[in-house]
């Protein structure tokens, strides 16, 4: 036999052992549907579709399949919000703990940012350090004492005028009240006047428990004053030590990021400090010129108001503009108020439409509902140094957490961040 006639049988053999194969398993998996089901092989029924399989990769159980899918996502968002919100409210309960030493710092942190230019305009004519601090705080303090010398004593000084300008005032709402529209009686105005002064008898005792508790917290006041001075010469002199001290903390991938997020951060607040001041002073500025030349008494009182006042946000230069204006209706009448009110007016919308684009930018730029939250937040945990707070706080937090969610890949890398930290 060739070696061709050898490769066919073989090929033969294997497909005939190949059929036989074929057939031995139809024949039994005939028998075995006759012995199960009583009936032929074409009789039977088809198994039932396996449910189709609904498990996500999320879900820790199969009865978890049973919830929708929906509600599974919004108690897992429920869940970690309430954690956080339990974790915010332990916050403000520190918070309101150590207040008496937490915004202290704030404030010297604050005092830093404005001062720091000043500081290193010294340093770079060749001054030391502690030098160099101790001369610009000890300036600062120079101008802010005896501004509020100025300030006090030309209060005092016209003070006698305005009590009996604001007598004189009153004398003439009394004599509205009854010439005018309304027609009241002596006997009307008397019992609203009684009622006035029963008021202050029922609430005596409340108001002198008020100026107890506030004599009692002098203390903490003055403590709190040696606190911003002291924290803010050390700021000064060692943001840089202090800056790496905390950095240092971190764990190692994340230094740069957070190094690179608190420079941000600290730039803006110099640049929102800096830019509040200046827009200040020019509120200040021009409101003080008005209030002299309508010859209203404390002009520099009331500019000085407007000064701080400008300090909140939108709020605290409208209720200083206020003030000034209720003092010119006082002493000067309606028509001197009436001018002085459009003189705010026009002050305020050149520091809203012009000032405050020009000069904070886009660095620091806030959407003005998150201006007016910030306050409201600040007033109702801190009173008014949480209004003074608040809205630079905020502009931080917000530049350093964009920064923080698009970080920029560093120069240097991540174990150098404690060698070449600078103040932030």
């Amino acid at each position: 036999m060739s070696r061709v006639e050898r490769v066919r049988a073989n090929l033969r053999r294997a497909y005939e052992a190949g059929r036989e194969t074929v057939r031995a398993r139809r024949e039994e998996a005939r028998r075995a549907a006759e012995s199960g089901n009583g009936g032929s092989f074409r009789d039977l029924e088809p198994p039932p579709p396996a449910p189709p399989s609904d498990v996500h990769p999320s879900t820790a159980s199969r009865d978890d399949v049973e919830v929708p899918r929906g509600l599974r996502i919004a108690a897992a968002w429920s869940w970690r919000l309430l954690v956080l919100g339990i974790l915010g409210w332990a916050l403000l309960q520190v918070i309101a703990v150590v207040h008496i030493v937490l915004i202290p710092l704030v404030i010297a942190l604050l005092l830093s940012a404005l001062l720091a230019p000043a500081v290193r305009w010294l340093l770079r004519l060749g001054l030391p350090r502690s030098l160099a601090t101790a001369v610009v705080l000890i300036g600062g303090l120079a101008a802010v004492a005896g501004t509020l010398t100025l300030v006090i004593t030309e209060f005092i000084d016209g003070l006698p005028q305005l009590t009996e300008s604001a007598t004189q005032g009153i004398r003439q709402i009394q004599d509205w009240l009854q010439t005018g529209p309304l027609h009241l009686s002596d006997k009307q105005i008397d019992s609203y006047v009684d009622t006035a002064e029963k008021w202050l008898d029922d609430n005596t005792e409340s108001l002198t428990s008020a100026g107890v508790s506030t004599a009692t917290t002098l203390f903490e006041v003055l403590t709190g004053m040696f606190l911003v001075l002291f924290s803010t010469f050390f700021f000064l002199r060692d943001g840089g030590r202090i800056w790496r001290f905390i950095v240092r903390l971190l764990p190692l991938r994340t230094r740069w990021q957070v190094d690179d997020a608190g420079r941000a951060g600290w730039l803006t607040l110099v640049a929102y400090v800096r830019a509040t001041v200046l827009v200040a002073f020019i509120d200040a500025v021009g409101v003080g010129i008005a209030v002299w030349i309508l010859g209203v008494p404390f002009p520099l009182p009331l500019a000085a108001l407007v000064f701080l006042g400008a300090f909140i946000p939108i709020v605290g230069a409208t209720l200083s503009g206020a003030v000034a204006v209720l003092i010119a209706l006082v002493d000067r009448g309606w028509v001197s108020a009436l001018i002085l009110l459009g003189a705010v007016i026009a002050v305020q919308q050149l520091e809203g439409h012009v000032l405050q684009p020009l000069i904070m930018g886009r660095a620091v730029a806030i959407h003005p509902l998150a201006v007016i939250v910030a306050i409201a937040a600040g007033v109702v945990l801190a009173g008014i140094v949480g209004a003074l707070v608040s809205v630079p706080l905020v502009a931080v937090l917000n530049t350093a957490a964009r920064r923080l969610s698009n970080p920029r890949r560093p120069e240097v890398p991540p174990e150098a961040v404690v060698v070449s930290a600078t103040p932030p």
